[in-house]
């Protein structure tokens, strides 16, 4: 296993480990054995150079005077933050031993891992930590906040994560944009895009309920009412039929049950789908001719509608849209919704799912944590938070809050900062920053595999997960066991050996550390056999019948959210990746200020002015914030931008620390499909706070 952390200055290759689908090749400056500089390697071949302000400031938090360097110890009340130094051997021991007492009495079931992708490190997030779990016989945590509606929705149409390869996407004529603020969450492909529009001249249209930054450098965009994306895809179904706009080749060939939609979407009538989504008729004819007479056209598919009651029939039904013009067949045509299947590691060999004894082991989905902690029964009595922190980033946070406050949970954190999560905990664990250590990366956009070797040296006594669950299992009396035995580079050996992924074959460890970054042996779908039922692309769904599900594509309305008046999308912004960053000072100085965008016929009719302080409140909490009025959101849709630390909050006089928790007002019902997250699909009310 190559390190470089002992070679105190030069210029070093590194991967961009954030929870990001362009997954950065990366140049590291070093000087004196500390990183002075961050910047995109011109050699790679989708970075190109060219990061973000997120990464090139990455120096700014791996040195932030507020990194963790030792294990603590809680001396004050739950949520205070108050602790004392403890020994690393302190720390394990009064993990463990809280843990085998808690499995004599109530059972392995009793303990829950919470984590995501904080670190998307195959090893950091699904590796030495997965093996762990499996073996101790812990709850299952179902991991379904980010994109598994989504993922449901498209494999019940495309049979997997797999849409074109976005580097193709330089032929595209036509782009649509829809839910994504690419220029914010995958820069890449508006890079992608921009040379389209220059070589091509390409249009770019935004589908998207906030005029963001990527809606700014469309070439039209069009606002929609949020959750109703649905009923627009059926709409242009709709008219490409009538119009005779499809490619009748194409759907003969490879489709299942193109004469069934055929006959479906008749009821969604460009009239009555402007009535659902708030687009103007002559709009919703104007966008089904510009797809419909338009090729090479592209559609990339956004995080932003599947986090509603109906998204991940949403994604299911607008992953039939390219079938119906035949675009996979033509180089910059298709979609792109994920490309994970394309880089799918052995996960039997990363994980250890065999290890697991209980099959029955219950499971939790990670959007009910509140529940799990104030209701479940039998309860949770520890909590090992890794690699997220959900008293910032869970639906209804304020919920979960109340539950990390039970003297008798036994929780610990182990990350780089003391979070809103650690200062709830009992012990925290001081985490490596990716920087530090070895790990196999796979892009969920891009085709190209990367492994990052360690550049700098642990920061204080700061250790890795593989680490760190390495010595739990030792402490718990498995860690003899050659599973938790395994080096990093044996561990990615074994990933890499999957016989199962084609495109993967004749990738091995040493291949891809010799050459930095190997593109995986992708080919198009088509002509070809999807990995659906039929092995082709299924416009009707048997299997979703059987499932319980419309097997046509179908617009479902939004679940009735109480009387608040204003439906709330809290979308990403541009120098945040959820809450990473938003205790970095730097990358808050860049973002600036959290603000609530609002209609100004709304704002108008309250009686509100740009500028103003709001209250914005459910049944769920509520939050204090400054009003941005104009419009860039239709009336009765209001819009924030990242999720904000605390201690953002904080600082500003007159606020609580708590006053910018935007998910206190989030939903935690769960998606139509894939346990999945309701995150745009809230309301509340909004008055504005007179002053004294």
């Amino acid at each position: 296993m190559t390190s470089f952390i002992h070679e105190r200055n030069g210029v070093f290759h590194a991967v961009c480990s954030l929870d990001c689908p362009d997954q950065c090749g990366l140049l590291l400056h070093k000087e004196d054995g500390k990183i002075v500089k961050v910047e995109g390697d011109p050699q790679h071949p989708v970075t190109k150079g060219h990061i973000c302000n997120k990464v090139r400031n990455m120096s700014e938090r791996i040195y932030d005077v507020k990194r963790l360097k030792y294990p603590l110890k809680r001396t004050g009340s739950k949520g205070d933050g108050k602790f004392i130094r403890i020994s690393w051997e302190e720390a394990l021991s009064t993990i463990t031993s809280r843990w085998k007492e808690l499995i004599e009495i109530d059972g392995p079931e009793s303990i829950l891992p919470y984590s995501f992708y904080g670190n998307m490190g195959r090893l950091s997030a699904e590796g030495m930590d997965r093996r762990f779990w499996n073996r101790l016989g812990a709850s299952r945590l179902d991991r379904t906040i980010c994109s598994s509606a989504g993922s449901v929705g498209y494999q019940y149409t495309m049979g997997g994560s797999l849409g074109i390869d976005p580097e193709d996407t330089i032929h595209s004529k036509l782009f649509i944009f829809w839910g994504i603020n690419a220029a914010s969450t995958n820069m890449h492909q508006i890079a992608l895009a921009q040379k389209a529009r220059k070589q091509n001249g390409a249009k770019w249209i935004v589908i998207d309920v906030h005029k963001n930054q990527t809606g700014r450098m469309a070439d039209w965009f069009i606002p929609i009412l949020p959750g109703t994306d649905s009923a627009l895809v059926l709409g242009l179904m709709h008219i490409l039929f009538a119009e005779n706009m499809v490619d009748q080749e194409f759907l003969q060939k490879y489709t299942v049950g193109y004469e069934e939609l055929r006959k479906h979407v008749i009821q969604y009538t460009p009239a009555k789908v402007s009535e659902i989504t708030g687009v103007p008729v002559s709009d919703i004819y104007k966008l089904a001719r510009m797809y419909g007479e338009t090729s090479p056209s592209f559609i990339r598919i956004g995080n932003g509608p599947q986090h509603h009651d109906n998204g991940g029939m949403f994604v299911r039904t607008v992953a039939c849209l390219p079938a119906l013009t035949g675009q996979w067949l033509v180089k910059g045509g298709g979609a792109i919704k994920g490309n994970s299947a394309y880089l799918a590691p052995n996960t039997e060999s990363l994980q250890r799912s065999s290890l697991l004894k209980n099959k029955h082991t219950r499971v939790i989905n990670m959007n009910l944590l509140g529940d799990a902690l104030l209701t479940l029964d039998p309860p949770v009595k520890s909590l090992y938070v890794y690699g997220s922190n959900p008293a910032l980033v869970t639906p209804s946070s304020n919920k979960v809050r109340k539950g990390l406050e039970r003297e008798d949970l036994f929780v610990v954190v182990h990350d780089l900062f003391l979070t809103e999560t650690a200062k709830y905990a009992d012990i925290v664990l001081p985490a490596t920053s990716s920087f530090e250590n070895t790990d196999l990366y796979t892009s969920y956009w891009h085709h190209y595999i990367q492994i990052q070797q360690p550049v700098i040296v642990p920061y204080g006594g700061a250790k890795s997960n593989v680490d760190v669950f390495r010595l739990l299992a030792k402490e718990m009396g498995f860690g003899d066991e050659a599973t938790f035995a395994e080096t990093e580079a044996e561990m990615i050996t074994g990933a890499l050996n999957n016989p199962r992924n084609p495109y993967l074959e004749d990738i091995n460890y040493s291949y891809v550390v010799e050459r930095r970054y190997v593109k995986a042996k992708v080919k198009p779908l088509f002509p070809g056999t999807l990995p659906t039922p039929s092995g082709k692309i299924e416009l009707y769904s048997e299997k979703m019948k059987q499932d319980g599900y419309p097997p046509l594509p179908t617009y479902i309305p939004l679940v009735n959210h109480g009387d608040h008046y204003f439906q709330f999308v809290p979308g990403p912004n541009h120098n945040f990746l959820n809450s990473t960053f938003s205790n970095n000072e730097k990358h808050v100085e860049l973002e600036k200020e959290l603000r609530l965008h609002m209609n100004r016929l709304d704002a108008l009719a309250a009686g509100i002015e740009d500028g103003d302080m709001v209250r914005v409140w459910n049944s769920h909490g509520e939050c204090e914030i400054k009003v941005a009025v104009g419009d860039n959101v239709l009336p009765g849709v209001v819009v924030t931008q990242g999720i904000w630390a605390d201690e953002a909050a904080g600082s500003h006089e007159g606020l609580s620390s708590n006053s910018f928790l935007i998910n206190s007002l989030t939903p935690d019902r769960i998606a139509d499909m894939g346990g999945g997250a309701t995150f745009f699909s809230g309301r509340v009310s909004v008055e504005k706070i007179l002053t004294s």
